[in-house]
């Protein structure tokens, strides 16, 4: 299959390339940036036109650059952005011309809304575009849908669309088809977040305010993204404005956020500082039995930008955020995360883009427990220094290329174990080097036929400074100690991607494509929501990288001028060297020294249809999304060496998202929820020993978590406001109707007649009312 899809894409590059050369012939190029004409700010997927010739057209890349082939004359050049006026301007074509794009947002009217939160793109984006399993955020918009706490996150939001599933209730940790939490590859202005969540998962690091763009590709990644199997989140922070000065922020029941954003010189740099915190803990301070108790996180957002030439801008952004969570001196932990990215934007020539990045990454928690004269401390951290060289060369209006390399230097330590209460064990941290090059072709073959296609070459080398063993079914076989600075074992794999789009007609299209994607970061978790102390590990001499094949075919159709439209995609995954425990893994506390003998590995699959239908204008808007899935793992040594379900597997997942502009000062919505429950494993039966009741396991993954369903529903009001204050209120609920869903199940024997079992459900939330104020001045 690969040796067939190789010689397909040489022959589909020498078409290109060949096209491309007669293409450039007697043309010039008109290239700039497009931006924000009231805040400075870049505009990413803006399209720009040629009115004379509809089939001449680009899409500006992720940085706001665009660049046109253009015969020499007179053109008149459209630019479309939703959410902005259309915007026109004559040319006369002679030479090469540099031309900055300028657009005004539209004024809201009073009986329209903009497109709901999937709606960042232009309105028949679904039809043209090649890419598959591609869904765009609006962050203005995400402020309107009730959520937890009345705290709007883009985690939440993405977990309302098809293929992506909730791990739990509160959790932010998510499943997209089949994938672990893990195999999803987050980041946040080019740089990995490796626990995206606040108080075990109730908040998400993202604070809303400080975002520009969020975007989630599901598995049918170009090749410039890789190191993870199912997806990538590719969230981006606001520039700052560099025209005024703005303050804005909220103030909530149990958290509060404050933004502040303006030029640092007017039109050439600006800056951003973002920030939030709960206050539980303050609440607590009340009570004289939880006054020592700590409860909270914060997080804290900045960035900075200096235009130093026309030609070239740097950019520095860096995210702060922790957890704390105490009870008095007995018990501690706190964890959190770290990024910084230094970037360098240059414009080499009209049809070059260069953007060259260092960016750390860091992530790490402490757990400590103290009881009279005992005590206990845990710590685990990852962290990641990384140079990416990104080039766009915008070849011809046919083509846009994507070309470069990555290089990031990981150091993990797994977790370390000191103190009286179990035996002390400490561990030194492993090394590894991870590099890959990487080329990406979006080709618009004909009028009707786009194709976007590449290939990503990944190298994983294991790096001296420990001891390494290799396990065969759990047991060692081998070990060996390999100094520090020395290279180990490398993993070298190609990764092919290709996708490609068939305009039908004007209101339908068909979709299809295969991408490989390989992992060498693996998180080891016992639970589908995720915790804190879950720990990443590298791949090594017993642990290789994960592989998952996929194939994709998708349809999509638009309704009474691109205003609805349907969507529906099925895919099959195929996944290699899938991690799970061997039964009776010692994983809690007392881990084992070397964790990698509490592994197994065996393979995977995943398969399902994804529906989404959208309304995407009017005073009612929203949409409709389900999900029919199987995800399946096969490892020897568990459940016979038969299929079972993974931990993620959901059947039916259904979301229905709306929200009814009112008037110009209300606006509602709601959505309501439903989901098969996560497979688990109950016992089958129970025996004493010891006078202690010890319950018997049978096949894993074979039970079922009651299902899941919920409603939300809320209410903003924007009373009128003049140009410098602008205010507003949002009022709601969760979980309308009170429905107890499980947060987990546990059993034991039945006090009153101790012969028998008895499960115990716990649920976390019934309902939860919210207030929120937010304000921008």
């Amino acid at each position: 299959m690969q040796i067939s899809f190789f010689k397909i894409t040489a022959a589909t590059a020498a078409l290109c390339f060949s096209t491309l050369v007669m293409a450039q012939q007697q043309t010039r190029s008109v290239s700039g940036t497009v931006k924000d004409k009231k805040n400075g700010e870049l505009l990413i997927g803006v399209t720009v036109k040629v009115s004379d010739d509809p089939s001449i057209g680009v899409v500006a890349n992720e940085y706001g650059f665009y660049s046109l082939s253009l015969p020499e004359g007179d053109h008149t050049i459209i630019i479309s952005y939703p959410g902005y006026r259309d915007f026109e301007q004559q040319i006369k074509v002679d030479q090469n011309i540099k031309l900055d794009l300028f657009l005004n947002q539209e004024e809201q009217k009073s009986n329209t809304i903009d497109e709901v939160v999937v709606s960042g793109v232009k309105k028949d984006k679904n039809l043209s575009s090649a890419q598959m399993g591609t869904e765009t955020l609006n962050i203005k918009n995400i402020e309107k849908l009730p959520v937890l706490f009345g705290e709007k996150d883009v985690m939440k939001t993405i977990q309302l669309l098809p293929g992506i599933k909730s791990n739990g209730e509160g959790s932010s940790g998510f499943s997209v088809r089949g994938g672990a939490t893990d195999q999803n590859l987050i980041l946040l202005d080019e740089a990995p977040v490796y626990n995206a969540s606040h108080l075990l998962g109730f908040f998400s690091t993202f604070n809303s305010d400080a975002l520009k763009d969020a975007s989630i590709i599901k598995g049918n990644s170009p090749a410039q993204y890789g190191g993870r199997l199912s997806s990538v989140m590719d969230v981006k922070m606001k520039d700052g404005n560099n025209q005024n000065y703005n303050i804005n922020g909220g103030i909530g029941l149990i958290s509060s956020r404050l933004s502040v954003e303006g030029p640092l010189q007017k039109e050439k740099s600006s800056f951003i500082v973002s920030g939030r915190r709960t206050y539980a803990d303050l609440f607590l301070k009340s009570s004289k039995d939880y006054k020592d108790n700590k409860l909270y996180f914060y997080d804290l957002n900045l960035k900075a930008n200096y235009q130093i030439n026309e030609n070239n801008r740097i950019y520095l952004s860096g995210y702060f955020g922790r957890d704390v969570l105490g009870l008095g001196d007995t018990f501690s932990t706190d964890w959190g995360n770290t990024t910084a990215t230094l970037r360098w934007n240059s414009i080499i020539n009209s049809k070059l883009f260069s953007n060259t990045s260092l960016i750390y990454s860091n992530y790490d928690y402490k757990i400590g427990l103290k009881n009279n004269e005992s005590e206990f401390k845990l710590n685990s951290k990852i962290q990641d220094w990384n140079l990416k060289q990104d080039f766009t060369w915008f070849a011809g209006n046919k083509h846009s290329v994507r070309f470069g390399l990555q290089s990031i230097y990981h150091t993990l330590t797994p977790s370390s174990a000191s103190g009286t209460i179990v035996n002390s064990y400490s561990r030194n941290p492993r090394y590894s080097w991870e590099n890959a090059l990487y080329i990406n072709d979006d080709f618009k073959a004909t009028e009707k036929l786009t194709i976007n296609y590449g290939l990503r070459l990944s190298l994983f080398s294991v790096l001296g400074g420990d001891t390494f063993n290799t396990y065969e079914n759990g047991e060692l076989s081998e070990s060996q100690y390999l100094e520090k600075g020395k290279f180990g074992k490398t993993y070298t794999n190609l990764e092919p991607r290709i996708t490609a789009n068939y305009r039908i007609n004007e209101v339908s299209s068909v979709k299809g494509g295969y991408s490989r994607n390989t992992q060498n970061l693996h998180l080891l978790s016992n639970s589908s929501s995720g915790n804190p102390t879950d720990q990443w590990i590298g791949s090594s001499y017993s642990v290789k990288p994960e592989i998952a094949d996929q194939i994709s075919v998708g349809y999509s159709r638009n309704f009474k001028n691109n205003n609805y439209e349907l969507n529906a995609e099925v895919y099959y995954k195929s996944m290699q060297n899938q991690i799970d425990f061997k039964n009776g893994a010692q994983i809690g506390f007392s881990t084992a020294e070397d964790v990698e003998s509490e592994l197994l590995f065996g393979k995977g699959r995943a398969y399902g249809l994804e529906l989404i239908a959208k309304k995407k204008s009017g005073k009612l808007t929203g949409w409709i999304s389900y999900t029919l899935s199987k995800t399946e793992r096969k490892i020897n040594g568990i459940n016979d060496n038969q299929w079972y379900n993974a931990r993620m597997d959901k059947t039916h997942d259904l979301s229905i998202v709306a929200t009814y502009q009112l008037n110009s000062k209300w606006t509602l919505s709601g959505l309501f929820l439903y989901s098969t429950g996560n497979s688990v494993t109950f016992p089958v039966g129970k025996y004493e020993l010891n006078g202690q009741t010890v319950f018997q396991y049978n096949n894993r993954n074979a039970d079922r978590m009651p299902a899941y369903h919920r409603m939300d529903l809320s209410a903003t009001y924007e009373p009128e406001s003049n140009k410098r204050f602008r205010g507003s209120w949002t009022f709601g609920i969760y979980n309308l109707y009170g429905r107890e869903n499980a947060y987990t199940i546990t059993f034991e024997d039945n006090p009153n007649n101790p012969g028998t079992t008895r499960a115990m459900q716990t649920s976390l939330f019934r309902w939860v009312p919210n207030i929120t104020y937010n304000f921008k001045f």
